[in-house]
């Protein structure tokens, strides 16, 4: 299947979207930061398409992608980054498959739910109330037999959330293949790939990083590496696989929860927990400012969160919920400022602190935002909506080469132990 310029183009764009997204959410964290940073990149996914039908599901795509990605925002992996450290092998590749796992969880979600979305139309219709109920039983059965029975645990002594991302996991697969919904399930699988290995490369950047004292923020760069990678998946998955044509658009109450969840509450979460006073006050202790300074933090934040939230308000209801690509690209513009605006805040914008990091931010938007102009339908013309067996060559190719960096982290580890015995 051969890639043209309009497919590059589009496809960076959501990878650079969902990766930028992701390097801040490190500065928030949890559900709620990987809900935010998944909802920008599922509005990226849908301006980006170009198909006109889509754009009223802007707000569906947008809930969609935030639920399931950030619903792998619950999976601990402090602990398992530094595995890789290790200079011995069996221990190195321990923690870089851990990290595909965990990532792929994220993708398999995420995916999994933003392509139901998409593919969910009036003659087959996701019926979503018992595709939760079914994901919900089968994250609790999962972490009951896994966990609490066979007493598997991968990140200890911190919660194990991966077991239940996975039998919520394995349900929403189940659910995908006998009902037919098998574009769903390959942007699902691929997605899995891509996230999953961009988790265990961004690890295996952020080591070499360290070792070679390279004067960056390196978990940035493993943040990055996820989104990046994670998003790119996303996008092929989409724009190379077949789906419904004119499908109907959500209903006005529907468009109102979506928007609410998406755009209001899961911001509002995201500033309680890591925005208001008494949490930035605690964040910022280490800078030698006055108070007031904090205060105002606080304030400028919950204003830009609060001014987002009724300008879309204000807008959607104007056009009375009948979206057009400009209304598409205002949303995703100001949500996705407005995300790398308060991780600015949070780490002491208004003392000051202004990092490289930051920079680059700013400089990924902008180059969005120009791809944006240039972009065309990026469709590929052959249309895929099976899971063929190259998927399987391919998930033994990843973790072909997992297993190669993990080799290489042991080299690195085993050279620095006999450099700093020499010393």
């Amino acid at each position: 299947m051969n890639i043209s310029k309009n497919q590059i183009i589009g496809i960076l764009i959501v990878a650079m979207s969902f990766g930028t997204a992701w390097v801040v959410r490190g500065q928030f964290g949890h559900e709620q930061g990987a809900a935010w940073a998944a909802g920008i990149g599922g509005l990226a996914l849908v301006l980006v398409s170009q198909r006109k039908d889509w754009y009223q599901r802007m707000l569906s795509v947008t809930l969609s992608s935030a639920v399931g990605w950030g619903m792998g925002g619950m999976i601990s992996y402090d602990q398992i980054v530094g595995y890789g450290r290790s200079d011995n092998f069996v221990n190195a590749a321990y923690g870089l498959f851990m990290l595909f796992i965990i990532g792929g969880l994220y993708g398999l979600l995420g995916g999994g739910l933003t392509g139901l979305t998409l593919e969910s139309n009036g003659e087959k219709k996701v019926k979503w109330g018992s595709l939760m109920a079914e994901m919900v039983v089968g994250g609790l059965i999962s972490y009951g037999f896994l966990v609490m029975q066979l007493e598997i645990l991968m990140t200890p002594p911190r919660t194990e959330a991966w077991a239940f991302c996975l039998g919520a996991g394995l349900a929403l697969v189940w659910y995908m293949v006998r009902n037919g919904y098998r574009p769903s399930l390959r942007v699902a699988l691929i997605s899995m790939l891509g996230a999953g290995f961009g988790f265990a490369f961004g690890n295996f950047l952020q080591i070499v990083g360290n070792v070679l004292e390279i004067n960056f923020n390196m978990w940035n760069v493993m943040e990055y590496s996820i989104g990046f990678f994670g998003g790119s998946a996303l996008a092929y998955g989409v724009f190379s696989s077949k789906w419904p044509d004119n499908v109907e658009s959500p209903k006005p109450w529907e468009n109102r929860v979506a928007f609410l969840i998406a755009i209001v509450i899961i911001p509002l979460i995201v500033y309680i927990e890591s925005l208001s006073y008494n949490t930035l006050l605690e964040r910022l202790k280490s800078f030698a400012g006055d108070e007031s300074v904090v205060m105002f933090s606080s304030i400028f934040s919950g204003l830009l969160v609060c001014s987002v939230a009724l300008f879309g308000w204000v807008t959607m209801e104007k056009v009375k919920f009948m979206f057009a690509k400009k209304t598409v690209w205002l949303l995703f513009v100001l949500f996705f400022t407005a995300y790398v605006a308060v991780s600015f805040v949070v780490t002491g914008a208004f003392f000051g602190s202004i990092s490289s990091n930051h920079v680059i931010y700013v400089i990924n938007i902008i180059v969005v935002i120009i791809l944006l102009r240039k972009s065309r339908p990026p469709f590929f013309s052959e249309l895929n909506e099976s899971v063929h067996r190259k998927f399987y060559i391919l998930l033994l190719s990843v973790l072909i080469l997992i297993a190669m960096l993990a080799a290489i982290l042991t080299h690195f580890a085993a050279n620095r132990s006999v450099n700093v015995a020499v010393q």
